[in-house]
């Protein structure tokens, strides 16, 4: 049985995915991160940004995130993060239009969580 790490991640209103993986790569402030079983103990800040997760059984879950936390001790992954959706429940025609819309309006945080949505459909 190959190494794993249980893994968590947490949005502010909900637990988003729970279970077991090979790896998870994720965006903090310091760059693009890769978490394997078996690695350093950390703690950062995560930029918004796809989340990719490879479970144990080989399948892959991505999730868009949009600000929080990474924490990783004793092969136990913890994602907190402020909003996170699953790339599945993510309606990419709504995405495009929220883009658009804020991109009119020059609110620069809409458009960047419509962008991290869209980016995350297409990593699924």
């Amino acid at each position: 049985m190959a190494a794993e790490l249980h893994v968590e991640l947490v949005a502010a209103d909900r637990s988003v995915w729970s279970g077991e993986a090979t790896l998870v790569i994720a965006r903090t402030t310091s760059g693009d991160i890769g978490v394997m079983p078996g690695h350093q103990p950390l703690l950062g800040v995560l930029e918004s940004g796809p989340v990719t997760i490879r479970t144990s059984e080989g399948d892959t879950v991505v999730a868009a995130v949009h600000g929080g936390f990474i924490s990783f001790a004793d092969d136990k992954l913890s994602l907190l993060a402020e909003i996170a959706e699953l790339a599945d429940e993510i309606d990419a025609q709504r995405a495009e239009r929220a883009l658009e819309r804020a991109k009119s309006g020059e609110d620069a945080a809409a458009e960047r969580r419509a962008e991290v949505r869209l980016r995350a459909v297409a990593v699924r």
